[in-house]
Parts: C-alpha cells; sequence; structure tokens
C-alpha cells in the first residue's frame, strides 16, 4: 500500500506541475491532497489513515495527467456574429484583420503572439515589422494560410470569414462601435488570450477618459461639433464611440442618433447644422475647400476647425485602447475652438489649421 501511494504521489505531482498558472484554485487543491498523501505515505499507518474518499480522488488524477495539457483549458467564446469558437487551449499564433484588434491584444501582453496583420495595423511600432496580409475587408487569404495561424481575428465586415473557416482556421470576428463594445471585446480577448488583464486596463481607459471631461471648463458645453471620419463625406453619428467620447467632454454632435454610427452625408446637411467647431483629419483637408456653402459656416469663418494629424486620426478613429487618447485629443481642441484653455492634465494637442491659411 504504502508502494502504491507514493507511486500515486509522484503522478500527483506531475498533475501540479502542469496545472496552468490560470488554475491557480485548481492548483492550490492539488498541492494540498499531494502533501497529504506524502503524509500517509510515510506513515507506518498509512493502511488505516489513509481515506478512501483521497484514493478515488488520486486515480481521477491519474486519468486527468494522462490527458492532453490543452483539455485543461478547453473553452468556447461566442463572436460577433454569433458563430462559437472552441479552443484546446489559448492561441499562439494570431493574425488581427482589424487595426483596433491588433491594438488590443497588444495592450493585454500578447504582441508576441501575433505572426500577421492588416495593411492598416501601426500601433504599437513592433507590428510594422510583421508580415501584412492585406486588407482587412478583403485580404489575401492564401497569405494567411500560410502563417498558419490557430486564430485569426477580423470585424464583422470582413468578407474572409466564411472562406478561411472552410480551409479550417478559427476566426473570431468582433467590431466594436461604442465605448460598451470596446469593454466586451477587451473582455473577449483577454478570455481567448487566457489572460485577467481586461478589467484593469478598461478601468485605466475609463478614468483618463473622465480626466479629459473634468479638465473642460463649463463654458465649453453644449458646444455643437461635427466630425468627419473620411472624406466621404462620413461622420462620427451620436451613437458611435467617438460621438459618445464628445458627449461624454459636454459637446453636442450635430448627427443624431437616428442617422446611425457613421453615416454617409450629404455635405449640405453640414451646412445646414452649422456647427460650432470641426474636427477633421488631414486627409479630409484636401476636399474641403471644394465643398459647396462651407466657407460661408460659423466654424470655417471663425477657425474653429481643428485638424489632426494622419497619427491622431488613426488614434481617434480606432475603438480600442487608445480610446482615452483620443478623447484628450478632442478635450484639447474644445478648449482651442470654444475660446477655453484646459487646465493640467490634458496634455494631448491637436494642430489648429484654417482652410483660408492651407498652401497648394
Amino acid at each position: 500500500m504504502k508502494g502504491l501511494i507514493l507511486f500515486l504521489n509522484q503522478v500527483l505531482a506531475l498533475v501540479v506541475g502542469r496545472a496552468s498558472a490560470r488554475h491557480g484554485r485548481l492548483k492550490s487543491a492539488l498541492r494540498k491532497v499531494q502533501q497529504k498523501a506524502h503524509r500517509n505515505a510515510v506513515s507506518d499507518d498509512c493502511h488505516r489513515s489513509f481515506p478512501l474518499k483521497t484514493m478515488r480522488y488520486l486515480r481521477w488524477l491519474m486519468l486527468v495527467a494522462l490527458l492532453p495539457t490543452g483539455a485543461v483549458h478547453a473553452f468556447e467564446v461566442t463572436d460577433d456574429r454569433g458563430i462559437t469558437v472552441s479552443f484546446a487551449q489559448p492561441p499562439q499564433r494570431i493574425v488581427s484583420l482589424l487595426p483596433s484588434l491588433t491594438e488590443t491584444v497588444c495592450e493585454l501582453g500578447a504582441c508576441a503572439r501575433l505572426v500577421g496583420v492588416d495593411r492598416y495595423s501601426d500601433f504599437p511600432a513592433s507590428v510594422k515589422q510583421l508580415p501584412q496580409v492585406g486588407g482587412g475587408l478583403d485580404p489575401n487569404i492564401e497569405a494567411i494560410v500560410a502563417l498558419k495561424p490557430d486564430l485569426v481575428l477580423m470585424a464583422t465586415s470582413s468578407r474572409a470569414g466564411e472562406r478561411l473557416r472552410s480551409l479550417g482556421l478559427k476566426v473570431l470576428a468582433l467590431e466594436p462601435k461604442t465605448h460598451a463594445d470596446v469593454k466586451r471585446v477587451l473582455d473577449k480577448v483577454g478570455q481567448v488570450l487566457g489572460v485577467s488583464d481586461a478589467a484593469r486596463v478598461w478601468r485605466v481607459i475609463d478614468a483618463a477618459m473622465q480626466a479629459a471631461a473634468q479638465s473642460l471648463p463649463k463654458s465649453v458645453g453644449n458646444t455643437r461639433v461635427y466630425f468627419e471620419v473620411n472624406p466621404g463625406p462620413y461622420g462620427a453619428g451620436e451613437v458611435s464611440f467617438i460621438g459618445e467620447t464628445l458627449t461624454r467632454l459636454g459637446a453636442k454632435n450635430i448627427i443624431p442618433a437616428k442617422l446611425g454610427p457613421f453615416p454617409k452625408l450629404n455635405p449640405e446637411f453640414i451646412v445646414r447644422a452649422n456647427p460650432d467647431v470641426i474636427m477633421i483629419g488631414q486627409r479630409s483637408l484636401e476636399s474641403m475647400g471644394q465643398r459647396p456653402g462651407w466657407a460661408g459656416m460659423r466654424a470655417m469663418r471663425e477657425q474653429r476647425l481643428c485638424v489632426f494629424t494622419t497619427a491622431q486620426s488613426d488614434t481617434l478613429v480606432r475603438p480600442g485602447p487608445r480610446m482615452a487618447e483620443g478623447a484628450r485629443l478632442m478635450a484639447q481642441c474644445l478648449a482651442d475652438k470654444a475660446g477655453a484653455s484646459v487646465r493640467a492634465g490634458a496634455t494631448a494637442t491637436a494642430t489648429a489649421v484654417s482652410v483660408e491659411s492651407r498652401k497648394p
């Protein structure tokens, strides 16, 4: 009996060693049983003192020890298309086809697991060295397959999902559009990666956005803002994550919720709305001078125009970990163009440029 218990104790030690950090409670419980088994093994009274229940537990642990390590980690995740994806263990080779998802993976400490990205993923700087597999909506399928990923992250709007699944790849479609979505996607990606840092990351984002809002004086409140996402012109509506940030900063969005998160607008709609402040990216600046009626808008006449650099625009339009930095950029714009100054704490800057001062 003593020899059998010693053998079982060795098996138990193997199981303890294989229990991952993600299963801290299991590991702790296994160690307790292991210690009990050892005490009984060295006791001369082991036949009487070793409980039958413990013996049954050890027999079960022997079976666990013979299973693949991944079986302990098996889990399922349902993506934004309602498709459930099963994992034997957290993926180690990931292709990301959406910049905000790329940044989320890296913010959660798993940048090293990325083996490929879309052509627009450029932050953090390290991902620029990774193989690019085309655009997020219509990527290069062969290039993705060649990277042998155990997970592909993409937007729900991507057309490549079904094709990749048919080739045997695991695909998770996630596309945050609101603040609540960003938090949810952080949690879901954290679950897939097997990390527990998502809640902390969101708390940091939320606290920083609150600080940006508090940095603004009350005089900025109710400033009517038009935020242009790209030269379509596509604007950020009230229900988008950008619109939610503007609301949190106390501003009023000229694009109502009924038009959706990022509607394509008739330029005349913006002229009629006559915003107090316009926020655009450098890409939009080229076409603004040719838009009928824009020169007469209040924001244009009074030069209440914030033109963000390409890098700043990328930060602003990506619903991910840098959303708080985007809030600081918008807060600085509001402070500068609504005739107020930001109190110490909001450090990001936006470049103010009037259309009239542009050089050809």
